[in-house]
């Protein structure tokens, strides 16, 4: 049954975890705005979402997600426009808009996983 769900809901799933993780980033980042030399960093979600749903010869279990030092869904560190003199690279602005820009996809993300379970109800009960 869960082959077929994972089929029914697609590439949604790693879409969640992906957002996850880059939500996770973007709130550390934020979090350290102001401790001197810390580097901002992001994960490029094409690329982490490619690495996510194909085959990985690295991982124990085919449900697990890597994003760490392995290939193209590895954090990678964002580049400023105007770093900070002490060496923090956190550009306040543009992690929030980052961020906001990422909450509002991993809801859509949510709402349409949302969407396909309840037709996959409705087809079940024959409504």
């Amino acid at each position: 049954m869960a082959g077929i769900l994972d089929n029914y809901i697609g590439i949604s799933a790693q879409a969640l975890q992906v957002r996850t993780k880059k939500t996770e980033l973007l709130a550390a980042n934020l979090a350290n705005a102001d401790t001197p030399g810390f580097k901002a960093k992001d994960i490029d979600f094409r690329k982490a979402l490619d690495f996510a749903s194909g085959e990985r010869l690295d991982q124990t279990h085919d449900q697990h997600f890597a994003v760490g030092d392995h290939g193209a869904g590895r954090v990678q560190f964002r580049i400023p426009t105007q770093p900070a003199v002490d060496g923090n690279t956190v550009e306040a602005h543009v992690e929030q808009g980052e961020f906001l820009d990422n909450a509002v996809r991993y809801q859509a993300t949510v709402q349409f996983i949302g969407g396909k379970m309840n037709t996959l109800k409705s087809a079940i009960k024959g409504e």
